[in-house]
């Protein structure tokens, strides 16, 4: 499985199509998590600011592009060459923050 955090209004943007994040165009891939503990270490960082935040769960085998692993030798993430395909995601979780705004857990989003 990999995990792609996403805010609210982008991934329900365009239900009808492929999900594909400005990142896509600019960078030429869409950056992943390789698990939950990552997902919540992104959602505390750069999404730190960010009040409605989703965790995409997706099934790699399920994508028809391609995935790399790509960072340091230390420190690897899966960036996904190509749309997620929305038959891929297999759970949409809601980021749980504490009172502080720290990303806690991930819950089932209704």
């Amino acid at each position: 499985m990999l995990f792609h955090v996403v805010p609210v209004d982008e991934w329900t943007a365009d239900l009808e199509r492929p999900y594909a994040p400005v990142s896509l165009t600019t960078e030429g891939f869409v950056h992943c998590s390789p698990d939950r503990p990552a997902a919540l270490a992104i959602a505390n960082g750069p999404y730190r600011d960010v009040p409605d935040l989703l965790v995409l769960q997706i099934d790699e085998a399920a994508l028809a592009a391609e995935i790399r692993w790509e960072g340091s030798e230390d420190l690897l993430f899966p960036h996904v060459y190509g749309p997620i395909e929305r038959a891929a995601v297999t759970a949409v979780l809601a980021v749980v923050r504490d009172a502080d705004g720290h990303a806690q857990e991930l819950a089932p989003w209704a």
